[in-house]
Protein backbone atom coordinates (compact mmCIF):
# COMPACT_ATOMS: atom_id res chain seq x y z
CA UNK A 1 0.00 0.00 0.00
CA UNK A 2 1.00 3.62 -0.89
CA UNK A 3 -0.03 6.77 -0.48
CA UNK A 4 0.38 9.07 -4.31
CA UNK A 5 -0.41 12.93 -3.56
CA UNK A 6 1.02 15.66 -5.92
CA UNK A 7 2.81 19.08 -4.33
CA UNK A 8 -0.41 21.18 -5.22
CA UNK A 9 -2.57 18.43 -3.28
CA UNK A 10 -0.12 18.98 -0.59
CA UNK A 11 -0.33 22.16 -0.04
CA UNK A 12 -4.02 22.38 -0.13
CA UNK A 13 -4.34 20.11 2.83
CA UNK A 14 -1.31 21.54 4.71
CA UNK A 15 -3.71 24.71 4.20
CA UNK A 16 -6.52 23.83 5.06
CA UNK A 17 -5.09 21.62 8.37
CA UNK A 18 -3.04 24.96 9.00
CA UNK A 19 -0.15 22.94 9.49
CA UNK A 20 3.03 23.90 11.09
CA UNK A 21 6.21 22.88 9.14
CA UNK A 22 7.04 20.26 11.46
CA UNK A 23 3.17 18.72 11.66
CA UNK A 24 2.63 14.95 10.39
CA UNK A 25 -0.71 14.35 8.98
CA UNK A 26 -2.78 11.12 8.86
CA UNK A 27 -5.72 9.53 7.03
CA UNK A 28 -7.47 8.26 9.27
CA UNK A 29 -10.75 5.82 9.41
CA UNK A 30 -13.98 7.37 10.09
CA UNK A 31 -17.49 5.48 10.69
CA UNK A 32 -19.95 7.10 8.56
CA UNK A 33 -20.17 8.62 5.30
CA UNK A 34 -18.89 5.99 2.29
CA UNK A 35 -16.16 5.01 0.19
CA UNK A 36 -15.34 2.87 -2.42
CA UNK A 37 -13.46 0.46 -0.50
CA UNK A 38 -15.63 0.03 2.56
CA UNK A 39 -19.65 0.43 3.16
CA UNK A 40 -20.72 2.81 6.11
CA UNK A 41 -16.73 4.28 6.61
CA UNK A 42 -14.69 7.18 5.25
CA UNK A 43 -11.30 8.82 5.33
CA UNK A 44 -10.73 11.56 7.75
CA UNK A 45 -7.65 13.64 7.97
CA UNK A 46 -5.73 15.34 10.97
CA UNK A 47 -2.62 16.48 12.76
CA UNK A 48 -0.81 13.26 14.23
CA UNK A 49 2.58 11.95 15.71
CA UNK A 50 3.25 8.66 13.59
CA UNK A 51 3.20 5.40 15.56
CA UNK A 52 3.34 2.65 13.87
CA UNK A 53 2.60 3.88 10.04
CA UNK A 54 1.46 1.73 7.93
CA UNK A 55 2.14 4.25 4.41
CA UNK A 56 4.01 7.42 4.54
CA UNK A 57 5.17 9.62 2.21
CA UNK A 58 7.07 12.86 1.79
CA UNK A 59 5.44 16.28 0.45
CA UNK A 60 6.07 19.69 0.72
CA UNK A 61 8.22 18.75 4.46
CA UNK A 62 5.03 17.30 5.62
CA UNK A 63 5.01 13.72 6.37
CA UNK A 64 1.58 12.42 5.47
CA UNK A 65 1.00 8.55 6.62
CA UNK A 66 -1.32 5.85 6.97
CA UNK A 67 -1.49 3.72 10.27
CA UNK A 68 -1.32 -0.29 10.69
CA UNK A 69 -4.56 0.21 12.48
CA UNK A 70 -6.29 1.84 9.62
CA UNK A 71 -4.74 -0.43 6.63
CA UNK A 72 -8.06 -2.84 6.62
CA UNK A 73 -10.13 -0.33 5.46
CA UNK A 74 -7.74 -0.09 1.82
CA UNK A 75 -8.49 -3.70 1.14
CA UNK A 76 -5.07 -3.63 -0.27
CA UNK A 77 -5.29 -0.65 -2.54
CA UNK A 78 -3.30 2.32 -2.47
CA UNK A 79 -4.37 5.82 -2.04
CA UNK A 80 -4.33 8.55 -4.26
CA UNK A 81 -5.32 11.94 -2.76
CA UNK A 82 -6.03 14.85 -5.66
CA UNK A 83 -8.12 18.04 -5.67
CA UNK A 84 -11.37 18.29 -7.49
CA UNK A 85 -13.55 21.63 -7.02
CA UNK A 86 -11.88 22.56 -4.77
CA UNK A 87 -12.50 19.18 -2.60
CA UNK A 88 -10.30 16.66 -1.49
CA UNK A 89 -10.86 13.65 -3.16
CA UNK A 90 -9.43 10.02 -2.44
CA UNK A 91 -9.28 7.30 -5.31
CA UNK A 92 -8.31 3.80 -4.19
CA UNK A 93 -6.23 1.59 -6.75
CA UNK A 94 -5.07 -1.97 -6.85
CA UNK A 95 -1.81 -2.04 -5.50
CA UNK A 96 0.54 -3.36 -8.49
CA UNK A 97 3.78 -4.48 -6.11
Amino acid sequence: MKIIMNEDTAKYVINDLQASSNDSIRFFVRLGGCSTVQDGFSLGLTKDTPKHPAAEILVENHKFFIEQEDEWFFDGNDLTVSITDGEIKYDFNENKS
